[in-house]
């Protein structure tokens, strides 16, 4: 891995802080966090100037619609977006960071050519329906069943947890194709339509007061096999390639946030004579460091990524295990450092420290991520 810039990667940070200085004042007030279609609208609308602009989709490959970018080029772009306030992929998150990496690695041409571009445009929005009510972490357990009808599959089942199904064009949605094939076979990876009929989708109201997350019930949906990506009965590998960008890659601007967010619980700490705590300093200077080592693996799993065709490794279950607590950690010092104030409903930390405490479970739970670290990486056995 090569930290180093060239003349060509700086002259492109260069390019980017004067286009964010130029078009940021432009931007509408955010709507309410709890408002989700206003956040939709709010949300494709930046994504869209970012495709006018040529940043939409940097480092997705040019033939699935991106420009191509290297490594650094993409984490410049993270860097320079986040420390210029510019907003984050929001309701876009599950299109542009898990099913558009996986359609673009996995997808036919046909596929490619139908939901990438609108994808990257801001004129569809993704969510994932993955987890199922009685399957917690355990994935393989879908029950979510897809019968083949003609050039249909009749789909019928629930799932919880969807990300922005609420608001969501398209669904990536798990079935078992099989039901007689051991549990990691005999699934099937498909895009469903939100609108198609026997879609019923109820919102779920997080601790943070936001319904960003929606239980969805399927009753004899019908969608074409055409909208399968991979070959039926293969869709616990290509899973894997979602989840692999899910974990590998799809949270590395919150790492810049949360060095942001360190530098200002600093200037804080200084303000209100909290720095004359030595414990406190020491906190502060180990987070500093913990955020610095996640900025450098993360560095490590683009360029990994990139290397091996675009995908990333089981390198992002070490990064997610580790940015999921020293989030928390990160919350619990702002705690101390903002008093308890900072605890009440109004306060604009409060939203923040209460999603931190989904991070151990979203996206794969800690004692999975450990699982996969020990086999894949470590190569132990595994458990019984």
């Amino acid at each position: 891995m090569d930290l180093a810039c060239t003349e060509e990667e700086e002259a492109f940070r260069a390019g980017l802080r004067a286009w964010l200085a130029k078009v940021l004042p432009t931007l509408p007030p955010q709507p309410p966090a709890t408002d989700w279609p206003a956040r939709r609208a709010y949300d494709t609308a930046w994504q869209r100037m970012l495709y006018d602009a040529g940043y939409a989709g940097l480092h997705w490959p040019v033939d699935a619609g991106g420009r191509g970018a290297t490594p650094t080029q993409h984490l410049i772009f993270l860097e320079e977006t986040e420390r210029a306030g510019a907003p984050y992929v929001g309701a876009n998150f599950v299109g542009l960071l898990h099913a558009g990496p996986t359609i673009a690695a996995e997808g036919t041409a046909a596929q490619r050519a139908r939901w990438l571009p609108p994808i990257l445009r801001g004129e569809e929005i993704w969510c994932q329906g993955f987890s199922e009510p009685d399957a917690g972490s355990d994935l393989a357990a879908l029950r979510t069943r897809a019968v083949r009808d003609g050039d249909d599959y009749v789909v019928t089942g629930s799932k919880i947890w969807t990300s922005h199904a609420e608001v969501a064009d398209w669904c990536e949605l798990l079935v078992r194709t099989d039901p007689d094939a051991p549990r990691h076979r005999g699934i099937s990876w498909l895009a469903m339509p939100m609108d198609a009929p026997g879609v019923t989708v109820r919102p779920l109201r997080t601790l943070a007061g936001s319904a960003e997350f929606a239980e969805v019930f399927l009753d004899e949906v019908r969608v074409p096999a055409a909208y399968r990506v991979g070959a039926e009965h293969d869709g616990w590998r290509v899973t894997m390639v979602t989840l692999s960008f899910e974990r590998g890659t799809a949270f590395v601007g919150e790492v810049v946030a949360c060095r942001r967010v360190l530098a200002d619980l600093a200037r804080a700490a200084r303000a209100n004579g909290r720095w004359d705590d030595a414990v406190l300093r020491r906190r502060l200077g180990r987070l500093n460091a913990e955020f610095a080592a996640l900025w450098r693996l993360t560095q490590w799993n683009v360029s990994a990524a990139q290397r091996g065709g675009g995908v990333p490794g089981a390198g992002g279950s070490v990064f997610k295990l580790r940015y999921s607590h020293a989030r928390q950690e990160l919350y619990d010092t702002a705690a101390e450092v903002l008093g308890g104030h900072a605890l009440a409903a109004d306060h604009p930390w409060t939203a923040d420290r209460l999603s931190a405490l989904s991070y151990t479970i979203a996206a794969g739970t800690s004692q999975i991520q450990r699982n996969i670290v020990a086999e894949r990486i470590l190569g132990l056995p595994k458990g019984r």
